[in-house]
């Protein structure tokens, strides 16, 4: 009996491994194959074991307990330092951090001064910009009550090149932006030549993604996503995963481009029918008028690409916030990267905007029908049409004869302008985009059977208040913030429309400067202001500073006076 046990259980242990062997192979086998059915791309040698790698964390210094600096990024004129947050802790202000710079050979600061600015980003981290330091320093943080953060390990990158944003899309893509790929304006390049590549540290090859480019045009590369990247956002946790681009025969690109996850919108219903993307930088003393004017003929949703304000843009998108303004403002600080920007932009918009206006703070929608905006944009553009993209006709406004920022805003106070018309600006349809997104001043490329459609002269058009009191217009000889075009100061395609007829490279008042590019007089954007925006009782328009007070004083007397029982 014993002997027939012990044969028995023999003959189980047998059968037992058997069987395991063979759902263990069935089960490699059948995954194997399905991954390889569902995936798009073609995967290189290298894998990655692990998204979430502590060892990697701890390698770079930062843990979640501690605050940190994650990377540096050396802009021409100003250091951004990315800072990371443990979970739940409360952000800093600006004053409450303090730029450092220390000698190489010194791990004691010798000059210290506060932060330009102070940024939220995306969660548990903070931009914070600060002057560049000398030659032959470095720069960290240091908060006020308890010393300097953890920096001494993070990595610190020229700006150029380098990856510096990046999305997932949907399709299984990545949107990566870089600089220094150096490819011309509007032209493809073949995607074959580059490839994506993912991981934590971009030096050990046994750790790294790489996947297929599907397109490359100008600083925007799409690639194929790895299956494997998962991103655990909802969950309150730091996504530590970057993405680079290789060229061929070349190394892999530095980057800071942690990608995050795109909204999508599976009703296909948008929130908004027109929405609006600008980039801007110092131009908070315009951005009342220009939002509560285009929000009052049909602008419903507001995105701000903030290029490296340093005046009051801050406290003055936030009033319009209170003023129930649907407004945002983002922080986009790449130098001259207006193109990336807007493609950026259209991206986040995708989901929430029937249509999305690409033009600039000094740029008034004219609409000379019946109707706001959306009007115009049904009678160019009717539900099942192919109408992608609506172009508007620009016209240049100068000085008229002012040398002082006209009391009553730009629309009033400019009313002389040149005869003959300059570049549109247009108003797209996000979803009509080409995959490469290439734009270039204001306009888009479509993919079929989206075309493009001109307003009539006759039924809208664009007053740029281009040239406007020479106080005002000296501000751009600082940096404009489009790629293609050049700064005022570079001796460079002088002749072009993008610079200023006879001007130059200086930023020297000409005696003439007031009664120049005043061509034809145009009143009829300022009279239609002036019927429809004066408030009766002041006399005043909504932007206007003393409008303001006004309402607050109204307010308080409302405050005091008795309840009547």
């Amino acid at each position: 009996m014993r002997d027939r046990r012990k044969r028995n259980g023999v003959v189980a242990w047998s059968t037992f491994f058997w069987c395991t062997l063979l759902i263990v192979f069935s089960s490699v086998l059948f995954t194997t194959l399905t991954f390889s059915s569902l995936r798009p791309f073609s995967f290189h040698p290298n894998a990655v074991y692990k998204w979430r790698n502590p060892a990697m964390e701890a390698k770079s210094g930062y843990s979640p307990a501690t605050i940190a600096v994650r990377e540096t990024v050396m802009l021409p004129d100003q250091a951004l330092i990315f800072l990371n947050y443990p979970p739940s802790f409360r952000f800093y202000t600006k004053r409450d951090l303090h730029c450092v710079y220390f000698s190489a050979d010194s791990s004691r600061p010798q000059l210290t001064e506060p932060p330009i600015q102070v940024h939220p980003a995306r969660l548990h981290e903070q931009i914070v910009r600060c002057s560049l330091p000398p030659r032959g320093y470095n720069v960290s943080l240091q908060i006020s009550s308890n010393g300097a953060v953890q920096a001494r390990d993070s990595s610190i990158h020229n700006w150029d090149p380098l990856v510096y944003e990046a999305l997932f899309d949907r399709d299984n893509t990545t949107i990566v932006f870089v600089k220094g790929l150096n490819l011309r304006p509007e032209r493809l390049a073949e995607p074959s030549r580059f490839q994506c590549v993912y991981g934590w540290d971009f030096t050990k090859p046994k750790f790294l993604w790489k996947t297929d480019v599907v397109s490359v045009a100008q600083e925007i590369v799409r690639c194929r996503t790895p299956m494997g990247i998962l991103t655990d956002q909802g969950q309150g946790q730091a996504h530590f995963v970057k993405v680079s681009v290789q060229v061929e025969g070349k190394g892999i690109f530095p980057s800071i481009a942690r990608p995050g996850l795109r909204s999508h919108n599976p009703t296909n219903k948008k929130a908004h029918e027109i929405c609006v993307c600008t980039m801007l930088r110092n131009q908070a003393r315009f951005i009342k008028e220009w939002v509560m004017y285009h929000t009052r003929i049909g602008v419903q949703r507001w995105y701000i690409y903030d290029n490296n304000s340093d005046d009051d843009i801050d406290n003055v998108i936030e009033f319009l916030q209170n003023a129930g303004y649907n407004i945002t403002q983002h922080l986009w600080p790449w130098v001259k990267t207006q193109e990336a920007g807007f493609a950026h932009c259209a991206l986040r918009a995708r989901a929430s905007c029937e249509w999305v206006g690409f033009f600039d703070v000094d740029e008034f929608f004219n609409i000379k029908i019946k109707g706001g905006l959306h009007h115009v944009i049904w009678h160019h553009a009717r539900p099942g049409s192919n109408v992608g993209e609506i172009r508007t006709p620009c016209y240049s406004f100068g000085p008229s004869g002012l040398k002082d920022v006209p009391r009553q805003g730009v629309m009033v106070g400019y009313t002389c302008r040149l005869v003959a018309r300059e570049r549109h600006k247009s108003i797209v349809r996000p979803e009509a985009l080409n995959q490469s997104l290439i734009n270039v001043v204001h306009h888009f490329h479509l993919s079929a059977p989206f075309v493009a459609v001109d307003v009539d002269y006759g039924v809208m058009v664009i007053n740029h208040y281009k040239y406007q009191v020479w106080k005002v217009f000296k501000e751009k000889f600082y940096r404009r913030v489009a790629t293609y075009v050049a700064d005022w100061q570079e001796e460079q395609n002088v002749g072009s429309k993008d610079r200023v007829p006879g001007l130059g490279t200086k930023a020297v008042e000409p005696a003439d400067w007031s009664n120049r590019f005043c061509e034809v007089r145009d009143m009829g954007l300022r009279n239609r202001v002036l019927r429809n925006f004066v408030d009766r009782r002041t006399r005043l328009l909504p932007w206007q500073p003393e409008f303001e007070h006004h309402i607050k004083k109204r307010r308080r007397r409302k405050e005091k006076r008795p309840l009547m029982i």
